[in-house]
């Protein structure tokens, strides 16, 4: 499986991506907000889109679709819950279906709520898994759920499908927001030293060759994957009124993302 990581540059410092079969040179493209850059990527490459999926119906993931599959003649994928807000979507997914690409690309769709309501992850079947997962998990942090999510339904979506995921897995998001999600845990935890030392090192870092965390790394760096933390609880008395003296994960992960919010 070949992966393309396309930085769009913009203010809402999106990530696009291409997934290619390398015995067939057939690709698919994820989130062509920047389709022309998808484009140019492809056509380098020697490679034919044939497929587009949509993580979710937010503008800044959907703009590209309409020109890029007038240019390629590729197929549509989103949730089929989002159906009043994409258009022309010939493979209505909800979770559990295999996408393959080529002869060599498998990737399962994951349901996972929160961000929005009709939001979906890809899980690589690979020998080292890579997750694409668009505006639910960030490197660092997770998805805000001002448009059109729940952040009890965010909480189940880590508790259940992501956390459980080999540490091994490479994550891949839909935004660059590693900066300013470590200062955040580190305004919760700031003992967290692996944290510290990742902020210094990703501080600078080459958006078109940026870091690439895995699930293990998550859980050393990302507050809402370290819900048991002692600091991290501790703080949240301080700061949250009338939060529990002796919270459930669940009651830390709401007050971090309520924190978060604002912060």
């Amino acid at each position: 499986m070949l992966i393309e990581q396309i930085w769009t540059n913009n203010a809402w410092r999106n990530f696009n991506y291409l997934i290619a079969c390398p015995e067939t040179n057939e690709a698919m493209v994820i989130d062509p907000l920047d389709y022309q850059q998808c484009l140019r990527v492809a056509d380098n490459r020697g490679w034919h889109i044939t497929k587009v999926v949509n993580t979710h119906e937010h503008h800044d993931h959907i703009e590209g679709n309409e020109p890029l599959i007038k240019a390629t003649g590729a197929k549509l994928y989103a949730h089929s819950n989002s159906q009043d807000f994409i258009t022309d979507i010939d493979m209505p997914l909800v979770g559990g279906e295999f996408i393959e690409v080529g002869r060599s690309v498998k990737l399962l769709v994951m349901d996972t709520p929160g961000h929005t309501m009709s939001h979906l992850c890809l899980l690589s079947q690979t020998e080292t898994p890579a997750l694409f997962s668009g505006d639910t998990l960030f490197n660092a942090g997770v998805g805000n759920c001002h448009g059109g999510g729940r952040p009890e339904d965010l909480f189940s979506t880590f508790a259940e499908k992501l956390s459980v995921l080999p540490d091994n897995t490479l994550v891949y998001p839909g935004h660059d927001y590693i900066v300013n999600n470590l200062r955040f845990t580190l305004d919760r935890e700031p003992s967290n030293n692996r944290a510290a030392s990742l902020l210094d090192q990703v501080i600078d870092q080459d958006t078109h060759q940026p870091l690439v965390t895995s699930i293990g790394l998550e859980k050393q760096i990302n507050c809402f994957l370290r819900l048991d933390n002692a600091e991290i609880i501790e703080n949240l008395r301080l700061s949250v009124e009338n939060f529990p003296a002796n919270p459930s994960p669940k009651e830390v992960f709401l007050a971090l993302r309520a924190l978060r919010n604002h912060w």
